[in-house]
């Protein structure tokens, strides 16, 4: 029994243990590349974590059993039921509840460690452990001050996603930017403060809530339409603060687990950023998703504030002698959980002989995927979702673009009209579609709070209602023909 004891707690069998699991972590994150293998590699990274937090709990000395067992059993009673029940249209909003979570997370472990050494300065005064204890202290502060930056940045996000908070961007005006510069430059002051051997937990707490005033500040100037980039950036920030507590506690799983989703994370946001051919700062400056409507749709020309309703039957019609149909999904599409309606009226189709595809956009949606993610819950074929840069060629052959609820993502003003937010944004050309039938609520502005272009067109017509149920009607319709 003791010899099995110790075998388990042997520094070697632990290392072992955190090299599968982060093989596991990698192999997973592999999967997540694609729908189809995307469940299997996250149940895989799953089952590396597992494994990661045994070798954590056998290691020798690890914390109070008790606690542990009451955390876990609480983060299983909400952490279940919250991904079982949570709605599909309301995803984005968990992922950057859950996401916040993991900064608070953080940065409360780094307060924890600063009360449990007495100060950082107090163990880099034991013998042999100076440089060490410096660079541990380090790692902390930044842990500390990311972490909750991200936790309360990720709230505001939730909050706008929600529509808890205003989706337009809320702003102090021409003073935005020197607050924040001087929110982070007092945030770090304190912390360099407390490396340097400040024992005061009181400097460390003031610096925490400068951390938590500057993610809030860096937040609220963000509008709606940049939110899929924000919740990209903040899961990048809460995975390197997880990297460097990793480094502090001398921990090898936080330390690979958290470095996979900053870089991840980094990359995404970045992609997304040129997506929107917008920089990294530019968005965390504000001030777009969420401003002025653009009165009259000025882009549409001679056209501009007149649009052409349609009925259900004529677009039936104009559907069942298409040769090519492109569907163009967006949030519209996720609030009516329309996917699997239109997955119907796509099979219809395609026993009609018409070819169909979906064009997507990188950021439509309220977060990364959004709409691969609801297509593949529908079963649509992996093959016949289209990234932008492959779809847009295919419009001047499209004889039908249908277009479900994506609004700023097909705006023409982003090619048209320089004084538009949008101006410069790579978009979906769905106006050069033969036709293009834009299925939406109302007249209302998108997530971006400017007017679409689009619906102006002459080859435009509209068609009012809710998604799924529009969806439907034209399926019926196109029984019938």
């Amino acid at each position: 029994m003791i010899l099995a004891t110790s075998f388990f707690h042997n520094a070697n069998f632990l290392r072992v243990l955190y090299i599968v699991a982060f093989a596991l972590f990698i192999y997973g994150l592999m999967g997540l590349t694609g729908p189809r293998t995307a469940v299997r590699g996250n149940r895989i990274a799953a089952v590396g974590m597992a494994i990661a937090v045994i070798a954590t709990l056998l290691a020798q000395g690890e914390g109070n059993w008790g606690l542990i067992i009451i955390g876990v059993a609480i983060g299983t009673a909400v952490g279940i039921p919250a991904a079982r029940k949570v709605r599909m249209t309301a995803m984005p909003q968990m992922v950057a509840l859950f996401n916040g979570v993991g900064g608070g997370a953080v940065f409360l472990i780094a307060w924890a460690e600063f009360r449990n050494t007495g100060g950082y300065a107090h163990s880099a005064g034991l013998p042999g452990s100076g440089p060490v204890a410096t660079y541990i202290a380090v790692f902390s502060i930044f842990a500390a001050i990311v972490g909750s930056v991200s936790f309360w940045g990720s709230n505001i996000a939730f909050g706008k996603l929600q529509e808890l908070l205003p989706g337009r961007p809320i702003t102090l005006g021409r003073f935005q930017q020197p607050v924040n510069f001087l929110l982070g430059a007092i945030a770090i002051a304190l912390g360099v403060a407390i490396v340097a051997g400040s024992h005061s937990e009181l400097i460390f707490i003031l610096m925490l809530v400068t951390a938590a005033l500057l993610g809030n500040a860096v937040v609220l100037p963000i509008g709606g339409a940049d939110m899929p980039v924000v919740i990209s950036m903040l899961n990048a920030a809460t995975g390197l603060s997880a990297a460097a507590t990793g480094v502090a506690l001398n921990n090898p799983a936080l330390i690979v687990a958290g470095m996979i989703v900053g870089a991840s994370g980094s990359i995404l946001t970045n992609l997304m950023a040129v997506a929107m051919n917008r920089s990294i700062p530019a968005i965390i400056a504000g001030g777009f998703g969420g401003g002025g409507v653009v009165e009259g749709a000025t882009g549409a020309g001679a056209f501009a504030g007149t649009v052409r309703s349609t009925s259900a039957a004529d677009v039936a019609m104009q559907l069942a002698y298409a040769r090519q149909v492109v569907v163009v999904p967006g949030y519209g599409m996720a609030v009516a959980q329309a996917q699997h309606a239109v997955r119907e009226l796509a099979k219809e189709l395609e026993a009609r002989g018409v070819e169909v595809k979906y064009a997507i956009h990188p950021v439509a949606g309220r977060m990364p995927g959004h709409m691969n993610v609801l297509l593949a819950e529908a079963d649509v074929p992996y093959e016949q979702l289209k990234e932008m840069d492959d779809i847009n060629p295919e419009f001047p052959r499209t004889d039908v673009a249908l277009v479900i609820g994506a609004n700023d993502v097909t705006n023409p003003a982003a090619h048209t009209n320089p004084s538009s937010p949008i101006y410069g944004m790579p978009i979906l050309d769905v106006e050069n579609a033969h036709s293009v039938v834009v299925i939406k609520r109302s007249m209302n502005p998108g997530f971006a709070g400017i007017e679409n272009e689009l619906y102006f067109k002459p080859n435009t017509s509209m068609l009012f209602g809710d998604a799924k149920s529009a969806v439907s009607d034209i399926t019926a319709e196109l029984a019938d023909i």
